[in-house]
């Protein structure tokens, strides 16, 4: 299969380079940053472009993986007579951004990648949609081949699982910085931290989330919680996001 890589940024990275170590030929690699497009290029044994105008039509794949914000400006600019499929690899972006090509799809892999951190495509679910029966089995043996996980995923189930993805990883990230800064005032290490971090994500490999949570929202221990307030009161954003997170514990509690 021969393949052009639209964007050198993470997810093209990761994904150039298993395209390419599965034997399949990386005909091109596109970034608006020349530098960019060659650096992508010599790993893969492909050609650097920074012109849509440069880019092959005779493609089996185009793969675009750049900023969700970017993808249309993309997709206005390819020829409309590409012979290959046409797929994007974002989770919040709809397949009928790319309906003018007449074969077209989406990749999108479930995890955040960094191009500089080496990652097992294998362990990542991949959400596979296809704008046809045929298309779509295409893209899900391509995939298969990459990682078992790959799974059919349409447009307004991959928003869910993007959405879904922003609550279980951004947002705990963000948690856990702010639970870094209270501890660093008070001159203590987030190390202190990290045993109970990897307990709760063990947890909820094997159960239900609402099943294993704990705390004094959980009990009940209006006591505490309003201990806690009174020391956020400094920070009254950190306070608003305590407060609103234990109505939600609290709320799960009563509801299910």
């Amino acid at each position: 299969m021969t393949v052009v890589i639209l964007g050198s940024g993470n997810v093209a990275t990761h994904m150039g380079k298993a395209f390419h170590t599965l034997g399949h030929q990386i005909l091109q690699v596109y970034s608006r940053n020349k530098a960019n497009a060659i650096a992508l290029a010599s790993v893969v044994n492909a050609e650097g472009v920074d012109t849509i105008e440069d880019i092959s039509d005779k493609a089996d794949l185009y793969f675009i993986a750049v900023a969700d914000q970017a993808i249309q400006c993309i997709v206005n600019q390819l020829s409309k007579n590409l012979e290959g499929v046409v797929v994007h690899a974002s989770g919040a972006t709809d397949i009928n951004i790319l309906m003018n090509f007449p074969l077209h799809g989406v990749i999108y892999p479930v995890q955040s990648l960094r191009k500089d951190v080496p990652a097992l495509l294998e362990n990542i679910p991949f959400g596979i949609e296809g704008s046809d029966t045929k298309t779509t089995d295409h893209l899900l043996e391509l995939m298969h081949n990459i990682s078992a996980k790959s799974f059919l995923c349409d447009s307004k189930q991959r928003l869910a699982l993007h959405t879904a993805a922003i609550f279980a990883n951004n947002f705990s990230n963000v948690l856990f910085q702010i639970a870094y800064d209270i501890l660093k005032e008070q001159n203590l290490s987030f190390d202190l931290l990290k045993p109970i971090i990897l307990e709760t994500a063990q947890k909820v490999q094997k159960q239900i989330p609402k099943d294993v949570q704990t705390g004094p929202a959980e009990r009940g221990d209006t006591e505490t919680i309003q201990k806690h307030l009174q020391f956020l009161m400094k920070t009254p954003h950190w306070l608003k996001i305590y407060q609103q997170l234990t109505d939600e514990i609290t709320r799960n509690k009563y509801e299910h």
